[in-house]
């Protein structure tokens, strides 16, 4: 692997690692344990945690921070695939697998965020990879992370499909008395066998709105991030009703829809799993995503136009271009007028 050899002294290893995690890496041991059967973990040594977010993303924010690479989350769409790549790891099975922990992620964050040269700029988590995912039982690096992002008073957000969330929730309320905190959960349908071939890693869609709901009960606002919807798959109108109306029943304080978008590197992966799943849907597929990683605009926007619908039937209001909604209670967003569909990254 291109890292594997990383040393302080290697600036030639420090350029080639730098495509996955924004900064320099040192590799400091790989394992595999009998409780994660099947996962292999490469810890590696940080020097900086903070990444920037290049201009020309359609990202509305500027930084990023990601202490795992790869996720055992395992969905088959997953737009990250290709960053295991230029670590020469394998982009399916592998990034299913192979977990790049950063352990010193909290303490390098806070030397960073302690930099006179860092302006306070907001935080975006789990926009790659998701922080909580299972690795996250075992490193326990969020809590670090959240504590030295609060310190600072330094405004973030996280989104995230696993319920491990909840174990932080009690630092989430404490970093949102000093500064903007967002947390939005990810759930796009409510399919049960839909969801156990796509997204076999992660907790049921019903756990995760549990987490929505377990915020409210704290007085948090959670936005649901609705995605993907899939085409053919969870878009028949009665799925969507169905599904915005148990985000809605949660307490979600938003709602945005986003229509699978299939980059190089999940393509392949996903439509590797649709031939095998769903065949008859393959030359749909070919014909609807012919023009690139998107779906048409036209999909796209009535997506977008029904799913609104939906949530001013159910009382929520579509959040505006972002991952997260601030966690402190505030106003209903008001309804857009045809808003242009959302197309952010999912991890």
């Amino acid at each position: 692997m291109r890292w594997e050899n990383l040393t302080d002294e290697s600036e030639h290893g420090r350029a080639a690692d730098a495509a996955l995690f924004g900064a320099d890496a040192v590799t400091t041991r790989t394992f595999d344990t009998p409780e994660f059967q099947g996962i292999t973990f490469h810890e590696v040594r940080a020097r900086s945690v903070l990444n920037r977010v290049p201009g020309a993303s359609r990202m509305p924010f500027e930084w990023t921070v990601n202490p795992y690479r790869g996720c055992t989350h395992a969905c088959v769409y997953c737009f990250a695939r290709k960053t295991h790549g230029y670590l020469d790891l394998d982009t399916g099975i592998g990034f299913d697998t192979q977990i790049v922990v950063k352990v010193n992620a909290p303490e390098v964050l806070r030397r960073q965020l302690g930099s006179p040269r860092w302006r306070g700029d907001h935080v975006a988590m789990g926009t790659n990879v998701d922080c909580y995912q299972r690795a996250e039982g075992r490193y326990r690096l969020m809590p670090g992370i959240i504590s030295a992002l609060t310190d600072h008073a330094n405004p973030f957000s996280i989104l995230t499909k696993g319920t491990l969330i909840l174990r932080d929730l009690d630092l989430l309320v404490r970093a949102a008395e000093v500064t903007d905190v967002g947390v939005s959960v990810s759930v796009g349908f409510l399919d049960a066998g839909l969801w156990r071939t796509v997204e076999p890693g992660t907790p049921a869609p019903e756990r995760r709105l549990d987490v929505v709901r377990a915020f409210g009960e704290h007085g948090i606002g959670c936005g649901v991030l609705m995605a993907p919807v899939i085409p053919f798959l969870s878009d028949h109108p009665a799925q969507l009703r169905a599904t915005v109306r148990a985000i809605a029943a949660a307490g979600a304080t938003s709602v945005t829809p986003l229509v699978l978008h299939l980059r190089p590197g999940a393509r392949e992966w996903f439509m590797a799993w649709l031939g095998q799943h769903h065949p008859h849907l393959v030359r749909r597929y070919e014909r609807l995503y012919a023009e690139g990683a998107y779906a048409p605009k036209w999909y796209q926007r009535r997506i977008t136009r029904q799913v609104h619908e939906l949530a001013q039937e159910y009382g929520i209001g579509p959040a505006r271009a972002g991952l997260a909604r601030r966690i402190r209670p505030a106003e209903p967003a008001p309804a857009p007028t045809e808003p242009e569909p959302v197309q952010l990254s999912l991890m």
